[in-house]
Formats: structure tokens, C-alpha cells, sequence
């Protein structure tokens, strides 16, 4: 029974860090990186896509990211997106390829994406507090139904704690790297 939940906690709790590993990787550390338009969606035949499934992204140089449009049509959709996105990029458009200079970040800008970062990584440690609540719950439950003892509910308890540790961490590791990264610029 704990191994479910056990399996479950952790299933949940690596889901969140790979959803902040990702939302972290979109925030501009002064090269230039596919990643960084992962969060852009432009809305093409219909739906809200992402901009890797309109097109190649490419980065030629640390400064310059390509984005080559398959159906030229798109074109001046994806350029809006990319313009109203919050990158601060203004986009070059040459036929179907929309290019990315990238600014130099200045240390306002900075400030704004070490501020971004943090707030992702709190929501993140949030969420994994949930998780480690929801799987306190079931077990408590569990020992208010009698199906196991005060022991095993103490122990499984205390396991819960040192997973939700160690993920807690992992977003903290995630987040020291991200701002050394904004930092070294």
C-alpha cells in the first residue's frame, strides 16, 4: 500500500521538477538557446501551437536564434508571437526565416530574470509541499482506517519528509545554477 503512494509521490514530485527544469531553461542567460521560445505558442490552423512544431529553431551563434517557418503563411503569425513574447526580442524576418538577435542583457533586465527565476522555483517548492500534504493525508487516513499501526505511519510519514527533501533541494540546485548563469553575463 505505501509503495503505491511512495511511487506515486515521487512520480508527481520528478514531474514538477522536470516542469520547472524546463521553465528555468526559458529564461535567458545571455547565450542563445532553442529552449528559450519553448514557452511561445502562436496560434496556427486553429490552436495555440508551440514554435518547434512550426518550424526549425536553430541557433547559429551565442547572439542569434534562426527560426525557419515551414508553411510561409505562418510567417507573420510567428513573428507577432515571438514580438509580444515577454524575451524582448524584435524579430528579422527574411522570407520564411525569422531571426532572434539577442540583446545584450543589461543588469535591469537581470534583476527581472533572477526575480522570474525565483518566483518559479518557489511555486515549484509549493507544489512538491502539496504532494508530500496529499501523500501525509493518505497515509494518516490509512491509520485511521486501522489498516496500518502508529509505527508504520510514523515511518512512512518521516520516508514522505526525506523525499519531499530531497526534491526541495533539487529545485534549490536548479535555481543556484540558473542565477551563477545570469550572473556570469
Amino acid at each position: 500500500m505505501f509503495e503505491e503512494i511512495k511511487l506515486d509521490i515521487e512520480s508527481r514530485m520528478q514531474s514538477t521538477i522536470g516542469s520547472t527544469k524546463s521553465e528555468l531553461s526559458g529564461i535567458r542567460a545571455g547565450r542563445a538557446s532553442p529552449n528559450m521560445l519553448d514557452s511561445i505558442r502562436a496560434e496556427v490552423y486553429g490552436q495555440k501551437m508551440p514554435i518547434n512544431q512550426i518550424g526549425n529553431i536553430t541557433t547559429p551563434d551565442s547572439r542569434t536564434i534562426n527560426v525557419e517557418i515551414w508553411d510561409q503563411s505562418n510567417v507573420s503569425i510567428v513573428e507577432k508571437a515571438l514580438s509580444e513574447s515577454d524575451l524582448g526580442i524584435n524579430p528579422q524576418t527574411e522570407g520564411s526565416l525569422i531571426r532572434l538577435p539577442l540583446p545584450q542583457l543589461t543588469e535591469e533586465r537581470r534583476v527581472e530574470f533572477l526575480k522570474l527565476a525565483g518566483k518559479i522555483s518557489e511555486n515549484s517548492k509549493v507544489a512538491i509541499r502539496n504532494i508530500r500534504r496529499d501523500g501525509i493525508e493518505k497515509i494518516k487516513s490509512l491509520e485511521k482506517n486501522k489498516e496500518i499501526g502508529q509505527d508504520d505511519s510514523k515511518k512512512f510519514q518521516n520516508e514522505i519528509e526525506e523525499i519531499t527533501s530531497k526534491y526541495i533541494k533539487e529545485i534549490e540546485d536548479n535555481l543556484k545554477s540558473k542565477e551563477e548563469d545570469l550572473k556570469k553575463i
